[in-house]
């Protein structure tokens, strides 16, 4: 059993807890929130609209009593990246490992979290790009790249009007994925230009387009997230994967698709093979089949 505590209870941290509470491997032990929120002193159930559970919010500022008496093997925060990496101190020294969906993270910040793991031995699955779907976008992205080395890319992301970062995290991401992909296909890097359009309006979940346009075609790589639910279940594959390793990693990590990317190539070259070791005029044609 892991034993889960929840740092901040924003919209994506309530429909985390939902699928926490729905777990039968991983138990929620405790939830934090911020000392000014609202939430202070409540019952979790009561937050989410649920039955109590006897888990009171706690306050941020009484992490480390918390985590005395509640024992969480792995915190999932969600919170503001000064509020994250002030956390991620006080929880990689006491030895709990991490899943940080925080967005707005600096790459200053992000080496801050690599070198705590290391001072540590504390293990952080740091993962803005959080959801399945928008990983397989990033892959794809990186694919097309390498194929299409003299088509245009840009990026459009679409999200709520109340989210801060912009671009997004992901869609920064997926830029550096699109890089990575044509400087490995001989493109100079000073020649690579990916714009960026930010759109922050109405209650919009998350959503990730990849224009990839030709002189003569175009190419469309969409995600889009319908519920939060799909960042909650991206959270419990982090904290399954975190759990008792050490060092720090990201949502690539954790899902694998290089390595499943991999082994796709290598049946498909096995079976190319196999078909090449055929003569096609030995193979029998029936009238049927003509």
């Amino acid at each position: 059993m892991i034993k889960v505590c929840m740092v901040g209870l924003g919209k994506t941290g309530r429909e985390i807890v939902k699928v926490l509470l729905a777990q039968e491997d991983i138990k929620l032990v405790a939830a934090v929130c911020s000392p000014s929120s609202s939430n202070l002193g409540k019952d979790i159930g009561e937050i989410v609209g649920c039955a109590d559970t006897g888990i009171i919010v706690e306050s941020s500022d009484n992490i480390e009593q918390m985590i005395f008496r509640s024992k969480p093997d792995v915190a999932i925060d969600f919170t503001n990246p000064s509020a994250a990496l002030k956390n991620a101190r006080i929880f990689s020294k006491m030895k709990v490992n991490l899943v940080i969906g925080t967005t707005g993270f600096s790459n200053f910040a992000c080496k801050k979290l690599f070198v705590l793991t290391r001072k540590y031995h504390s293990g952080i699955v740091y993962t803005p790009n959080i959801t399945l779907g928008v990983n397989v976008l990033m892959l794809l992205s990186n694919l097309a790249s390498c194929i299409l080395n003299n088509y245009d890319f840009q990026i459009t992301e679409i999200h709520h009007k109340y989210k801060k970062d912009s671009p997004s995290g992901t869609a920064l991401k997926i830029s550096n994925e699109i890089k990575k992909g044509l400087i490995s296909s001989g493109v100079s890097q000073e020649d690579i230009n990916i714009p960026i359009s930010s759109v922050r309006a109405g209650g919009v979940v998350g959503k990730h387009e990849v224009m990839i346009i030709g002189e003569d075609d175009k190419i469309e790589i969409t995600h889009e997230s319908f519920s939060r639910k799909a960042f909650a279940l991206g959270a419990i594959r982090a904290v399954k994967f975190i759990y008792k390793n050490s060092g720090y990693y990201e949502m690539s990590d954790v899902l694998n698709l290089g390595r499943i990317l991999s082994e796709y190539v290598e049946r498909d070259d096995s079976m190319s093979k196999k078909w090449r070791k055929y003569n096609i005029a030995d193979i029998p044609v029936t009238v049927e089949d003509a």
